[in-house]
């Protein structure tokens, strides 16, 4: 027998690219119908193919004489690393163009086999026949069901991506068979804690909990199988409302456990090939996913040919961690197909598999005792209008929320308004070592997120309840045009966080307390007539002002307070180096230390910061005591920071006075 295995469980680029290749022409070249024939010859009378052959190579008449005696034999028959689909798809490129009906044949045969294949409870495994082992499991693995199902979902629906046509008794077993599928895969995606989340690369065939491959591909949540998955459900025609769910749960997962702030660094030889990867910070570097996450915590982790979990790449042998993909940017497509998704078909409720309809869409109530259109904040947001084209308010009466709350980017113009500040409040208790996804953890810990732009927030209490435990964000906005009036926000490090670079943000008449950089960002963010409370000894601010933004952070007729035993705090030090924020009109407590401002231990900081202060009172201000590079405004000076300068939109149409 002839040998014709690539030892590398991936696609050989050669053959993958020639099956993705555009029809036309080429498909009736003499070299297309020569590979054609191999392509016949590699297929088994069962109907399917063996994994990674490189079908472009030319054969010697001794491997052809051996594949044809090897016609009857069913080993290694397999779906896997996209076998006999990839091989379907290039038969039907070339009948297209040459009508032979050997084409036609192979691959009717072909769809015979993977419905022979399938499992009564709509899984495929990753062998068929059967083959001892893992390889029974219900497979996901390289997009294994992926690429069955969109061929099977291409021919039910006769759209003209396939040249053949099966007869009509097979189109209904192939329906049959797609249904069957897709139910599979909503009983397999998994539940943690109650929640659905996304899919493992392998379940089991009889209990659909996650399994275990090879030795390094250990049960785990998948970053990058799940991506396609999700896609195939937003194909679906009028979805039920369990695909619904089943949707909106993925994506709301893709969101929580996306990774910023790095990015995978190769090295290559002269070959081409990968010699080495390496992890490397990048602030301005897309979201990726990794390919395995825990099953109770989504945290990353990687492991090598010993089994062992590891928690950085760094400790995987050069084999495994230059031989196999552990990162993925898949779900970014995910994420943006959502947006259209939505405005198509809406959301379903958080907590349950209908689809909650307000009375009014624009003006809709959420109360605890069930009075309102919803129980709680996120369902409402959840079935509000992607872009709306008037404002949506969602008005919540008095309790305690005990959710995460999303205002995702494309519920723009969403108003919450509480019933009274005091008692209208939104809680929850994420915090760093909680979330425990890396470096850039904190981003996941608000308890309110905004991201859609235009957002307006009234009389509500917006509390990180995790206390002492570092970094825990109450409210994080990363969105422009955003409004806070008579809000409170509460927490310890890190309660407030104003991103975007360009947006503005406007808090009128709220209250923000906090211990370690509570207000932080690169926002430009006007603080009005705000009390500023501070729980322990350290700084206020760490705002991260872009080089070239005018404002940053501008605090006018605010009260700066603190707790009894506080006594020494800082306005505020340089997240970045260019950090702007000043303090006009204020009262300063004598908690505030003599000397203001901090440079963050970054002496070059001193000369590119912009601290500065105007017309403040109070014992914590003592302008002569201040660091001799922070700046005292002269009225002249002082008279741009108004508010119409501070928070105009770069916009000159609709937005222009949006304050």
């Amino acid at each position: 027998m002839v040998c014709t295995h690539v030892n590398a469980q991936v696609h050989d680029k050669s053959w993958h690219s020639i099956t993705l290749k555009k029809e036309g022409s080429w498909f009736a070249s003499q070299e297309a119908k020569d590979i054609a024939e191999n392509v016949l010859l590699y297929q088994r009378d069962i109907g399917g193919w063996p994994k990674n052959i490189q079908m472009q190579e030319p054969l010697t008449s001794k491997q052809r004489q051996d594949l044809i005696a090897l016609k009857s034999s069913t080993q290694d028959v397999t779906t896997d690393n996209g076998a006999t689909v990839q091989e379907m798809i290039f038969l039907s490129k070339i009948y297209r163009q040459i009508p032979d009906e050997r084409y036609k044949t192979a691959f009717l045969k072909g769809v015979d086999y993977l419905l022979e294949a399938q499992y009564d409870n709509g899984g495929w495994p990753q062998f068929y026949p059967l083959k001892k082992g893992y390889y029974t499991h219900i497979t996901y693995n390289d997009d294994s069901m992926f690429n069955i199902l969109s061929l099977f979902k291409n021919l039910k629906e006769n759209t003209g991506a396939y040249s053949i046509k099966p007869t009509q008794e097979t189109i209904d077993k192939i329906k049959l068979a797609f249904d069957k599928g897709i139910d599979c895969i909503l009983k397999t995606q998994y539940k943690q804690d109650g929640v659905l989340t996304a899919w493992c690369a392998q379940h089991d065939e009889n209990t659909f909990e996650p399994a275990k491959a090879r030795a390094y591909e250990l049960p785990s949540l998948s970053g990058a199988e799940s991506a396609n998955i999700v896609l195939l459900l937003m194909s679906i025609e009028n979805p039920s409302e369990a695909i619904k769910k089943s949707i909106e749960s993925a994506v709301n997962w893709f969101d929580k456990v996306k990774i910023t702030g790095i990015r995978e660094l190769r090295q290559f030889n002269e070959k081409g090939r990968i010699i080495d990867k390496k992890i490397v910070k990048d602030d301005t570097a897309p979201p990726i996913w990794a390919r395995f996450m825990e099953l109770d915590d989504n945290k990353p982790f990687f492991c090598d040919r010993d089994g062992i979990k590891k928690y950085s790449l760094d400790e995987i042998g050069p084999e495994r961690r230059n031989g196999y993909k552990w990162y993925t940017d898949a779900p970014s497509k995910v994420l943006e197909e959502y947006k259209k998704w939505v405005e198509k078909y809406g959301m379903v409720s958080s907590e349950n598999n209908t689809l909650k309809s307000p009375k009014d869409d624009y003006n809709m109530v959420v109360a605890k005792d069930g009075t309102g259109d919803f129980t709680s904040i996120q369902e409402a947001i959840n079935s509000a209008k992607a872009f709306p084209y008037q404002r949506v308010i969602i008005n919540i009466k008095n309790g305690t929320y005990k959710e995460k709350v999303h205002v995702y980017a494309w519920n723009t113009q969403v108003s919450l308004i509480g019933e009274s500040k005091a008692k209208t409040i939104i809680t929850f208790d994420d915090y760093f070592d909680k979330i425990d996804l890396g470096r850039n953890s904190t981003f996941h810990t608000s308890t309110l997120l905004v991201e859609g732009n235009d957002f307006v927030g009234k009389n509500l209490t917006v509390e990180n309840s995790s206390g002492e435990v570092g970094q825990a964000v109450a409210l994080s906005v990363n969105a422009t045009r955003c409004y806070f009036e008579n809000c409170s926000f509460l927490g310890f490090q890190d309660t407030v966080y104003t991103a975007g670079e360009g947006f503005k943000q406007y808090f009128k008449n709220c209250y923000i307390e906090g211990s370690t950089d509570f207000i932080f960002g690169e926002a430009t963010v006007l603080f009005d007539t705000c009390e500023i409370h501070s729980k322990t000894n350290s700084f206020i601010t760490a705002a991260s002002t872009p080089q070239n933004q005018e404002f940053g952070y501008i605090f006018k007729n605010c009260k700066l307070t603190a707790d009894e035993d506080v006594a020494d705090v800082y306005l505020g030090r340089p997240w970045r180096i260019y950090a702007k924020t000043v303090f006009m009109d204020c009262d300063m407590g004598s908690h505030i230390r003599p000397e203001g401002w901090n440079n963050w231990s970054n002496k070059e900081a001193e000369s590119t910061t912009f601290y500065a202060e105007y017309n403040n009172k109070g014992a914590g201000y003592r302008p002569q005591s201040r660091v001799g590079w922070s700046h005292q405004l002269t009225k002249r000076e002082a008279k741009k920071y108004t508010t119409e300068n501070i928070l105009k939109s770069n916009s000159k149409n609709t937005y222009k006075n949006w304050y």
